[in-house]
């Protein structure tokens, strides 16, 4: 199922279109279904409940050692079937881990969509990761010299706010008036070229295979 409707996605994309009228700087907004799949945690914990698995059997039956490791590799690929169901695979990984990838993920976006090549380096991407229940506000080196990083926090504040009560598309708007109004009062027209990136939402609806 897709993440926004045509009709979300235009209203988003408007909402980009206006902030930026009012400041040489350039916001981008780009939503993920998830930052990574986590399949590697899902093997990890397969295989720890198969380890653990032959140590009641040697202590508390009779059972041949052939038997043991056939109980051993089953409870392997069951662990690993019953995790290949995502709500259950994005659970078992701890949040900490989850924070990190979606952080590394909106770094790499930041790069990924030249950010960091627009002049003055006025750029600043809005980053959410749903299944991970995050967001970011990442400007770049000429934005960080004059906006501290308290004032973005409160931004993703607000935004997560609003995902939190599924108002997606009220929070993204909001969150990119804000920064519209954060950059205009640094960077007004004028101040540097415009329109350097486009003004679209960018979207990541894959799959990864870490």
């Amino acid at each position: 199922m897709e993440l926004f409707t045509a009709k979300e996605r235009a209203t988003i994309e408007a909402a980009i279109t206006k902030a930026e009228r009012k400041t040489s700087g350039e916001i981008v907004v780009v939503a993920a279904t998830a930052s990574a799949g986590y399949f590697a945690y899902a093997i990890m914990w397969a295989a720890l409940l198969a380890l653990l698995v032959p140590w009641p059997l040697i202590y508390l039956t009779n059972w041949p050692v052939e038997h043991i490791y056939l109980a051993q590799l089953g409870v392997f690929i069951i662990g690993a079937a019953l995790t290949q169901w995502e709500d259950l695979r994005f659970a078992i990984v701890p949040k900490s881990v989850k924070r990190a990838r979606a952080h590394q993920k909106a770094v790499e976006q930041f790069l990924a969509q030249s950010l960091h090549t627009t002049k003055g380096r006025t750029g600043v991407m809005i980053y959410v990761s749903f299944a991970e229940r995050y967001a970011e506000v990442i400007a770049d080196e000429g934005i960080y010299r004059k906006v501290p990083q308290t004032t973005w926090n409160e931004v993703v504040d607000v935004l997560i706010a609003h995902l939190a009560r599924g108002a997606r598309v009220e929070g993204f708007v909001t969150a990119i008036e804000t920064c519209g109004e954060i950059l205009a009062e640094h960077f007004p027209p004028g101040s540097a070229d415009h329109y350097e990136l486009p003004n679209h939402l960018i979207v990541l609806d894959g799959r990864w295979s870490a």
